[in-house]
């Protein structure tokens, strides 16, 4: 039995990508879907190890004797234990991928391979390489004689071992961004991926060698890197060293190796003695290393049943055509649940304050944005007809720094004043306060949401927003605005919980107050819902509670270095997680009974990178029928028959056995959306 409570962070996650590689082996999802999960079990593992091992990389080189605050293991240790577990994942997430697509041959879906295509598909295939590879390869001879050749992160090359009396030596032809991946075979779902071909025919740019060995190779680069590391390299101009930044990191340590197939083994020394890499960063996979092309697949049959049945965002019942928005919050606060309900009344609410000449001002944190983003049109809108608008535009928001650098510039030029922020703290929250004149009398309206003002998003990820007219809290929001202008942390609010100084402490003295009352032997609970959990000071402060009597239920889709069940110490507190169709993105916090129940609902994890390290905003849900709404939601959700997978005190994860796929939560609330809107819209026709 499990004896220790708290779970290091980087193991908690590995936990938490397999549980998205489960729904790729889940028989009860679409084989499409299944399939665009082992894409994202990838890609979630390429941003760890560029980032987390990365970052641990780091920190063995930094201070080498420096333990993990939760699990005490050195960084060594660490990373050997992550570098392990991933090697038992691997295998797993290619038989998935063959499986999927053994399954979906069937449905008219085969990726193809040299050794299966036909001699006319071959023929065919050699001329597209002649054709469309030949004459923009670029090729590299690696040997001793040589400087060795820079390798792209996340790149694939061709490698061949070419004969040679003097020692190693190879031929690298990288697969060009600019060539299709998928190459189709006839007009039905017949494929073959690009680097099999090139890999087949590299031989023929090498022609003078013969070749011995061959295999696609695939890099993965840290991206630990700070403004602090550029150095000399600093202007002083913040978007300036940014961009620096980001021409630097794509030149970071090399911190995994993947390849298609075994290779000789000298070779392979080599290639890790020049990447500076030992033995266990090495691995191998039977799966294409990149499968990022698996989300075209669903274009090369018509089958719709294997895809999740098309739902699509619902018009809020609480929202009117009729009377602006501004009339319609004013009355009362409106909730949006995306992606069940639509983001379009968000939009409304800002084209609204674009044209209307009665606003004033428009403020807005900004942090990702759709590459089309309705939300910044509407600011350059507001800015050209004169009204005073303000974006803070995080451009340290991690792989997004490029595309907010050029929001940033397009913001400028049509008026907006953009801002940065402070220095040391990124600006993770999702704020918006629109004030306005009516009748000589200023008004305010502010929105907090979970979730980024990305329209692409908001139709994939579950996430929460709250638009208000309540004084207090937009007193408060601009008091938050005030501060940022200034490049200040914001100093505590009375309404709003404001990271990094006035969220942790009012979130602790909320769980004192149950664990108050539980003493008291009266009802006490705390309720969260959240991506990531390991803020050691909330962990502990919650194992209090549970050992005070506090009844805590936990909803967290990633990181959760909580462990329950553990008697003595978190026997009263259950944790689930859900991994399905949506991304489970919101953060609601809840505290107390439902007679006297305060809940919040935000943009912080409790991890210390959001407590501590970045500016966060959490608001208070002051309308008691949403407040209701709010916790019907959590309750149906953390009871989901099919998804909500439940933790024991051996730190696993299970799903609940028995339950209907079809009747899990994120399907009911999709069907409850449709229900809704099609009861306000008879209302309407009567």
């Amino acid at each position: 039995m499990q004896t220790e409570c708290f779970e290091n962070r980087e193991l908690s996650w590995l936990r938490f990508n397999r549980r998205v590689l489960e729904e790729a082996q889940a028989p009860g999802n679409p084989l499409l879907e299944r399939l665009g999960f082992t894409a994202i079990f990838q890609s979630n593992l390429d941003e760890f190890f560029r980032v987390r091992v990365g970052n641990l990389l780091r920190k063995q080189q930094e201070d080498p004797k420096k333990r993990d605050p939760l699990s005490k293991m050195k960084p060594k240790a660490l990373l050997r234990a992550i570098l392990e577990q991933v090697r038992t994942m691997t295998p797993a997430r290619d038989a998935a991928y063959h499986e999927i697509m053994t399954l979906l041959r069937s449905h008219g879906l085969e990726q193809v391979t040299m050794h299966s295509a036909t001699p006319a598909e071959q023929t065919m295939l050699a001329e597209w390489f002649r054709r469309e590879i030949r004459p923009v390869s670029l090729p590299v001879v690696i040997d001793k004689g040589k400087p060795f050749p820079f390798f792209r992160d996340r790149a694939l090359y061709a490698v061949l071992r070419l004969e040679s009396k003097s020692g190693i030596r190879m031929g690298v032809l990288p697969v060009s961004d600019q060539c299709q991946r998928i190459i189709r075979l006839g007009s039905g779902g017949r494929f073959i991926l690009a680097e099999d071909v090139i890999l087949a025919f590299a031989h023929t740019v090498f022609s003078n060698s013969r070749v011995i060995d061959r295999t696609i190779l695939r890099v993965t680069r840290s991206a630990s890197i700070t403004l602090d590391d550029i150095g000399d390299l600093r202007t002083g101009d913040f978007r300036s060293d940014m961009q620096t930044m980001i021409g630097e990191r794509n030149r970071l340590p090399i911190v995994r190796l993947e390849l298609s197939e075994t290779f000789y083994q000298p070779a392979l020394s080599y290639l890790c003695e020049k990447m500076d890499i030992k033995p266990e960063q090495v691995f191998y996979a039977k799966a294409p290393l990149d499968l990022s092309f698996v989300y075209e697949c669903k274009h090369l049959v018509t089958d719709q049943s294997l895809q999740f049945t098309r739902m699509v965002p619902q018009k809020p019942a609480s929202v009117e055509e009729r009377g602006t928005m501004f009339t319609q919050i004013r009355r009362h606060d409106i909730l949006l649940n995306y992606p069940y309900e639509s983001i379009r009344p968000f939009l409304r609410l800002l084209d609204e304050a674009a044209d209307d000449p009665a606003v004033i001002s428009i403020s807005i944190t900004l942090y990702r944005m759709a590459r089309d983003s309705r939300v910044i049109a509407a600011l350059c809108e507001a800015a050209g007809r004169g009204k005073e608008v303000t974006a803070l535009t995080e451009l340290r928001a991690r792989f997004d720094e490029q595309g907010n650098i050029e929001w940033s510039k397009v913001l400028e030029r049509a008026g907006v004043h953009v801002i940065y922020g402070p220095a040391d703290y990124k600006v993770h929250s999702k704020l918006l306060l629109i004030t306005r004149k009516n009748r000589g009398k200023v008004e305010s309206f502010t929105q907090i949401g979970t979730g980024n003002y990305n329209e692409k998003t908001a139709a994939i990820y579950t996430d929460y927003s709250l638009m208000t007219a309540d004084p207090q809290i937009a007193q408060d929001a601009a008091n938050v605005f005030a501060s940022l202008r200034e490049g200040k942390l914001p100093p505590p609010q009375t309404d709003l919980l404001v990271a990094p100084d006035g969220l942790k402490p009012r979130v602790l003295e909320m769980i004192d107050r149950e664990i108050s009352l539980a003493k008291q032997e009266l009802p006490a609970y705390i309720g969260l819902r959240m991506n990531g959990l390991c803020d050691k000071d909330i962990m502990k402060k919650l194992v209090e509670a549970s050992n005070a009597g506090v009844k805590i239920e936990i909803l967290v889709r990633g990181v959760c270095s909580l462990i329950p069940r553990i008697p003595d110490k978190t026997a009263n507190i259950e944790i689930r997680s859900i991994v399905g169709r949506y991304l489970e993105h919101a953060r609601v916090y809840i505290f107390g009974t439902p007679e006297r129940m305060q809940i919040y609902l935000g943009s912080a994890d409790f991890m210390p990178r959001n407590t501590e390290g970045r500016v966060e905003i959490c608001a208070p849900v002051k309308d008691a029928a949403l407040k209701q709404r709010i916790l019907d939601e959590f309750r149906l959700q953390f009871s989901d028959p099919a998804k909500a997978r439940y933790r024991t005190e051996d730190g696993e994860f299970h799903l609940p056995e028995g339950g209907d796929p079809a009747q899990n939560s994120q399907e009911a609330l999709h069907r409850a959306a449709y229900d809704r809107a099609a009861e306000h819209d008879a209302v309407q026709d009567d």
